[in-house]
C-alpha cells in the first residue's frame, strides 16, 4: 500500500523518512547520522546499480524526485552502514537499490488504482518475454492523474513513466540494455499553519479554521505567477499546478563476462534530467488586520486579487475565513536547466585458492559526470489562509489608495526577490579495490576507495558573498579516501557475529555554494577541507537465521562532520536560511526480525539511537544538545496472513518525541501510523486489494518549523496525510 517511494522505504530497518512533503524531495538518514537538512546527504538512491543523481541532497532536487516505485521494481536491495562507504561514492551511510524486471520471469500484469476518498486514478502494466533461449527483454510503466490525498482544487498528479530493457546471455556472460522516459507532476506539500497551545514540552497541536493540517493545503488554483495574471493565455504556465515536474529521458547498458578465472563488469547510464519545482512556503502567518497596518500603514485595505472574488473589497479582515489571518510565503520557481547525470563503472574480480580458504580480489574505477544548471526565482506573496483550494491572493494599499502590493506581490522592487543561477559541473574520478578471506567459519575482508573531484562552473544572483563584476567563478579540486574493513565469525550453522569499522565521505557539492567557503574571485575552497565532510563508523552485531526465523543485531557509533543550509526559525518564528558548520555523534541499537510459521508472517525493525551535537563554533549553546527531528526511537512492523486466496495484514510505522529544531524546547509528539491492507485472489490470475492508510486517521508530525511556542501561539507545520483508502484490480498474464 505505499502510495510513494518514501513510505516504502521507511520500513528499511535504521532509515529515517520525512516523506509528508509528497512524492519526491522527501529527506533520508539512517543509524543516527543527522538529518540537518533536506535529502538523503548521506545515503545514495540507486536505480539498477547506478546512482540517480551522484548528490542525494541537491538543493530543491533530490534524487527521488526523479525516480517510481512501481511494477517494474523487482526488488529493493539496501546496504546500510560504513560497507556502502566504499561500494559507492558520496554514500558513507548507504545505498538503496531499486533492482528492475529483466524478464527471467515471464508474463505480465496490468492493475487499475481508484482512491476512494481521494483523487486518485492510476494504471500499471508490465510485461516480460523471453524471445529466444539467449534473448529477453521487459517493458512496463504507469500513467496517474488526480488530485491526491489533499485538497488543492487542481489534479495535482499528472504523468507516469515508461522503462524497457533487453537481455542477450552469452555462455560465460550477458549484455544487457535498458531505458526509461520519466515525465511526472506531483505537489510539493509545504507547511502549513496551525495553532499550538500548552507547553513546549507537551504541545497541543490543533488545525486553524479552514485549513486541516490532515487533509488541507495552502496550494491553490488561484495562486498564479504576476506573467500568468498579465496574460490569461499563460494561466496554467510556471503556477503552484506545475508542482514538482520530473524529466527523465536515460539510457545505459550493463555486462558482465567471465574470462579465465576472471570476472569484468561494466555499468554505464547517460540521464538527461530537467524539470522544475514550484512551492508556495510560509515565511510568516499574522492577523490580516496587523498585516495590513505593517504594510500599508493606519486605514489600510485588503482586497482579494485573485479567485473568484478577484477586486473585491476584505470589508471585515479580522473575521477572514473564520481565521483572521494572512501569509507572507515564498513563492518558488527552480527550474532545473540541466542536472544530466553520466556515470561509469568497470571492475574486475577473481577468487583465488589459498591454503583452505578462498581469496577474493576486486578492483573497479567509478567515473561521473553530473551538472547543476539551475535558476531560482523566489517572490514574496501575500495570500489569505485557506485550505481546501481556495487560497487566494491578496492586495494591500495604503489609506490613500496606493497600492503596496502587485496583484498579490509584495514589494517587488526592495531587494525582496530572491534570484540565483548555477551552473556547475562535478566530475568524479574514483579507483577502488577490496580483498576478502574466508576459511571455515572465519570471513575477513578490507575495502578502500579514493574519491577525487573537480568542481567547474559559475554562480550569480542575490546573497552571493562577492564584490567582484560579473558572475562568481567555482573553480576547485577535492580528495579523500575511504576505507572498512570488517570480521565475520559463524559460531554455528544459524548464528554469526560480526565487527567493521569504516570511514567515508560525502562532497559538499551545491550546498557551500553562496557561501563563505569559496573565493568567488578565483574559484578556490578557502579551506581544502569544505569541499567535503567524513564519517567515521563502528558496528558490532550478530545474525541469526533458523527455521524461519531471522534475527539481525547490529550495535552502531558514528561521528559526522557537516557543512549545509538548514532552514529554520528565528528567535521571534520567522523562517530563515543558516549555512551551519557541525560535528555530530550517535550510538544506538538497530534491531531487524522475521518469522514465518505456516500462513503467518511477521517482520519488525526498531532502532534505538543517541544522537548529539558535537560541535558547533557559530551556534556553541547548542552543544550536546539532540539533533532535531532525532527520535530515540524509531520502529515498524507487518504482521500478516495469507492463505491461497486472502492475504490481510497491517503495517505499523512509529516513533517516539523529538525536538522540533536543535534548540530543544518544542517537542514533536510521537506517533504510530497503521496502514492496513487486504487482497482477494478469487480466481486464477485476478487479485482485488484493498489498502487503507493511516487507518485511525492519525495526526502525526514531520516537522514543526519553530523551535519554541511563540507568543501568538500559531506555528508551521507539516503532518502526515490523514486516511485515504485505495482500491486496485489486477490482471496477471
Amino acid at each position: 500500500g505505499a502510495r510513494s517511494l518514501g513510505e516504502a522505504l521507511r520500513n528499511i530497518p535504521g532509515i529515517r523518512a520525512e516523506y509528508a512533503g509528497g512524492e519526491g524531495n522527501a529527506s533520508y538518514s539512517i543509524r543516527g547520522l543527522p538529518l540537518a537538512s533536506s535529502g538523503s546527504k548521506f545515503l545514495q538512491l540507486q536505480e539498477d546499480g547506478m546512482p540517480v543523481l551522484e548528490f542525494g541532497d541537491m538543493q530543491t532536487f533530490a534524487p527521488d524526485m526523479y525516480m517510481r516505485f512501481d511494477l517494474n521494481v523487482a526488488q529493493i536491495e539496501a546496504i546500510r552502514g560504513g560497507s556502502a562507504s566504499t561500494f559507492a561514492s558520496n554514500s558513507p551511510g548507504g545505498v538503496i537499490n531499486l533492482l528492475s524486471k529483466t524478464g527471467d520471469v515471464e508474463g505480465g500484469s496490468v492493475q487499475t488504482t481508484l482512491g476512494l476518498n481521494y483523487g486518485e486514478h492510476r494504471i500499471d502494466a508490465d510485461y516480460g518475454h523471453k524471445i529466444s533461449d539467449t534473448l529477453r527483454f521487459h517493458i512496463g510503466g504507469f500513467y496517474r492523474q488526480g488530485e491526491g490525498p489533499r485538497t488543492v482544487g487542481y489534479d495535482a498528479y499528472k504523468g507516469g513513466q515508461i522503462k524497457l530493457n533487453v537481455t542477450k546471455t552469452f555462455a560465460n556472460g550477458f549484455v544487457r540494455v535498458y531505458g526509461k522516459y520519466l515525465d511526472d507532476r506531483t505537489p510539493s506539500y509545504q507547511q502549513i499553519p496551525l495553532m499550538v497551545s500548552g507547553t513546549d514540552a507537551k504541545p497541543i497541536f490543533t488545525s486553524i479554521p479552514g485549513v486541516d493540517i490532515k487533509t488541507g493545503s495552502l496550494l491553490s488554483p488561484n495562486i498564479v505567477k504576476l506573467d500568468a495574471l498579465n496574460d490569461p493565455k499563460n494561466a496554467n504556465r510556471d503556477t503552484v499546478r506545475d508542482g514538482q515536474h520530473s524529466v527523465v529521458k536515460s539510457v545505459g547498458f550493463d555486462a558482465q563476462f567471465d574470462f579465465g578465472g576472471w570476472t569484468v563488469s561494466e555499468k554505464f547510464r547517460f540521464a538527461d534530467i530537467t524539470g522544475g519545482n514550484i512551492s508556495v512556503i510560509p515565511l510568516l502567518t499574522s492577523s490580516a488586520t496587523a498585516m495590513a497596518v505593517v504594510n500599508g500603514g493606519p486605514g489600510a485595505t485588503l482586497s482579494y486579487a485573485t479567485g473568484p472574488l478577484a477586486g473585491q473589497t476584505i470589508a471585515n479582515p479580522s473575521t477572514l475565513n473564520g481565521n483572521g489571518l494572512l501569509m507572507s510565503a515564498l513563492d518558488t520557481n527552480d527550474t532545473a536547466n540541466s542536472l544530466r547525470n553520466i556515470t561509469n563503472d568497470l571492475r574486475v574480480s577473481r577468487v583465488w585458492k589459498v591454503g583452505k580458504g578462498d581469496l577474493t580480489v576486486t578492483a573497479g574505477f567509478y567515473k561521473s559526470s553530473q551538472n547543476y544548471n539551475s535558476d531560482w526565482a523566489f517572490l514574496n506573496l501575500l495570500s489569505d489562509v485557506n485550505g481546501e483550494g481556495h487560497a487566494a491572493l491578496v492586495d494591500i494599499k495604503t489609506a490613500a489608495g496606493v497600492a503596496v502590493t502587485k496583484d498579490g506581490y509584495i514589494s517587488l522592487g526592495d531587494g525582496s526577490e530572491f534570484h540565483r543561477k548555477h551552473d556547475v559541473n562535478y566530475a568524479i574520478n574514483a579507483p577502488y579495490g577490496s580483498i576478502n578471506y574466508h576459511i571455515g567459519k572465519l570471513a575477513i575482508g578490507g575495502s578502500v576507495r579514493y574519491d577525487m573531484g573537480k568542481v567547474k562552473g559559475t554562480v550569480s544572483g542575490t546573497g552571493l558573498p562577492y564584490t567582484g563584476t560579473g558572475p562568481g567563478k567555482v573553480d576547485y579540486d577535492y580528495h579523500y579516501l575511504s576505507y572498512s574493513g570488517g570480521v565475520n565469525f559463524r559460531i554455528a550453522e544459524p548464528l554469526a557475529v560480526f565487527g567493521r569499522y569504516s570511514r567515508g565521505g560525502r562532497a559538499a557539492a551545491d550546498r557551500i555554494l553562496f557561501s563563505q567557503a569559496i573565493d568567488y574571485a578565483t574559484g578556490s575552497l578557502r579551506d581544502s577541507s569544505l569541499g567535503f565532510d567524513e564519517v567515521t563508523q563502528s558496528e558490532l552485531g550478530l545474525k541469526f537465521r533458523h527455521s524461519g526465523v531471522t534475527v539481525n543485531v547490529t550495535g552502531f557509533s558514528a561521528k559526522t562532520s557537516e557543512h549545509n543550509v538548514q532552514v529554520n526559525s528565528a528567535a521571534d518564528g520567522t523562517l530563515r536560511v543558516e549555512n551551519i558548520i557541525r560535528g555530530y555523534r550517535a550510538k544506538g541499537v538497530e534491531l531487524e526480525a522475521g518469522v514465518r510459521r505456516g500462513i503467518f508472517g511477521l517482520t519488525v525493525g526498531g532502532t534505538y539511537t543517541s544522537a548529539k551535537i558535537g560541535s558547533d563554533p557559530l551556534h556553541p549553546e547548542l552543544l550536546d544538545n539532540t539533533p532535531r527531528h532525532q527520535a530515540s526511537l524509531i520502529f515498524e512492523a507487518t504482521p500478516q496472513v495469507e492463505t491461497e486466496h486472502l492475504t490481510v495484514g497491517a503495517n505499523f510505522i512509529g516513533t517516539t518525541s523529538s525536538y522540533a529544531q536543535d534548540v530543544n524546547q518544542l517537542k514533536l509528539p510521537g506517533y504510530t501510523l497503521v496502514n492496513a491492507f487486504v487482497q482477494v485472489r478469487p480466481i486464477a490470475r485476478v487479485q482485488l486489494m484493498a489498502n487503507i492508510n493511516n487507518l485511525f486517521n492519525k495526526l502525526a508530525f514531520a516537522e514543526i518549523a519553530q523551535g519554541t511556542i511563540p507568543a501568538g501561539g500559531v506555528v508551521l507545520g507539516r503532518a502526515y496525510a490523514g486516511r485515504t483508502v485505495s482500491a486496485t484490480a489486477r490482471y496477471s498474464f
